[in-house]
């Protein structure tokens, strides 16, 4: 016959005191109290010890043990009802420890979820990717999401954003005519939503920026300005020379054409990677426009940009002015380079808007007629762009692939410039017949 246990009182759980030995205080149906044995510090003196109410139970006839909390946090008359409750569940099948555990996660999965607003994971995500992109294009893309993303997205709960949030925020750009950027703004909310599910963030299941360029206005597709008629390109290759402005700018301007490099690669261009005597500018992969983790990839290799007998003459006679500085174009200190707006300015000054020509324009002047007009091969060209040139072997960076043509070509296009401008200070159009 099981012995009888006589119900604890609220006054003997408050009078128990830590002995030399744990105690065991049982009130019934599994309850009892834990008084673990008195402890003491190095130096002798007693420590707090704490009253533990468990509640020992049989699940699948297997002896199990649940913590109910200690005293006197949790009461006498607390602790009873910790213990119905897990009898209820018993009565249910269910463990009550399996129960706490699963409730314990769903609440810290709870809390998590409600840590995750739309701009901690941005960052989270902004830390990652920019480890790939290059400086220029990183700020780029924090100035988006500083502007257009955050201001009605960051503090949601990235877990509660839909596709209407997401296209509300898009409309917003659209409504200053800035369609170009909308569809770049949804490419970047839809990147942070792709991190969040690979990376497993609680509560997101989907990508609500999928699909919406659907539903964007489609911006004017433009090009950069560049001037394709023989006459106007003589006759701006007139005002060039006419540049009143700084020689070293100047410089920029007389190069920019000829050598038709991106504007951010002739601004950063360095004395000690252009060899005259071979007419060879050996251009840095690092210096080029890829991404951080290709230009690693390709560390030490290089672009080779053949240099006209007409671009060695202009380097010649900037050599004295900017010879002692490391960068062919330095800016007001010497440890720096031109502005990425300079040739731009210039250009400008000449008279000359952004409507008509700039700087990044003179690669799609020289892709055209050099092709159209002086006939040379596309691969040559797309090769001296910097473009992935096709091969057997599929598209791939070559950047020594038509060399010999490279040659030929950038000597006859800088005789062909300097024909136009002969042309235009004359008064009249050579035909391509004639030339």
């Amino acid at each position: 016959m099981p012995r009888r246990v006589v119900p604890l009182s609220a006054k003997k759980v408050e009078a128990a005191k830590a002995t030399e030995k744990p105690q065991t205080l049982f009130d019934g149906g599994g309850l009892f109290l834990f008084i673990p044995a008195k402890k003491y510090s190095r130096e002798g003196k007693p420590l707090p010890v704490s009253k533990w109410w468990r509640l020992k139970y049989n699940f699948n006839e297997k002896g199990c043990l649940l913590s109910l909390g200690t005293y006197p946090d949790i009461s006498l008359e607390e602790a009873r009802e910790r213990r119905q409750k897990a009898r209820n569940l018993l009565a249910n099948g269910i463990n009550p420890r399996e129960d706490r555990k699963e409730r314990s996660a769903a609440e810290s999965l709870s809390k998590e979820i409600e840590r995750n607003t739309f701009e901690r994971v941005a960052r989270q995500w902004l830390e990652v990717a920019r480890t790939e992109w290059t400086d220029g294009h990183a700020r780029t893309v924090i100035s988006r999401l500083e502007r257009d993303i955050l201001p009605p997205l960051g503090n949601r709960l990235i877990s509660e954003i839909t596709t209407k949030d997401v296209l509300a925020a898009l409309r917003l750009v659209e409504a200053r005519q800035a369609y170009e950027s909308a569809h770049r703004i949804k490419t970047i909310i839809g990147q942070v939503f792709n991190f969040a599910i690979v990376s497993d963030i609680p509560g997101v299941e989907n990508n609500p920026a999928v699909g919406l360029s659907k539903v964007l206005k489609q911006p004017n597709k433009k090009s950069m300005a560049a001037i394709l008629d023989p006459e106007k390109l003589g006759r701006l290759l007139v005002d060039i020379d006419s540049y009143a402005g700084s020689f070293v700018v100047r410089c920029a301007l007389k190069l920019a054409p000829m050598l038709f490099v991106r504007p951010g690669e002739l601004r950063n261009a360095k004395w000690k990677d252009v060899d005259m005597e071979r007419q060879a500018w050996q251009l840095p992969v690092e210096d080029t426009k890829l991404t951080l983790k290709e230009k690693a990839r390709r560390k030490g290799q290089v672009h080779a940009v053949p240099l006209s007998r007409q671009v060695v003459e202009v380097l010649r006679a900037l050599q004295p002015f900017t010879g002692r500085s490391q960068y062919i174009f330095p800016g007001r200190a010497a440890s720096r380079v031109i502005s990425e707006n300079t040739v731009n300015q210039a250009l400008r000054t000449l008279g000359y808007d952004r409507e008509t020509v700039t700087g990044h324009g003179f690669r799609a002047t020289a892709r055209t007629m050099l092709h159209e007009t002086l006939g040379f091969s596309p691969d040559a060209i797309e090769a001296q762009l910097g473009h992935r040139v096709p091969d057997r072997l599929g598209d791939a960076y070559n950047r020594t692939k038509h060399l010999d043509e490279r040659y030929q070509m950038m000597q006859a296009w800088a005789d062909y410039l300097d024909t136009l401008k002969t042309d235009a200070m004359n008064g009249g159009v050579m035909s391509q017949n004639e030339f």
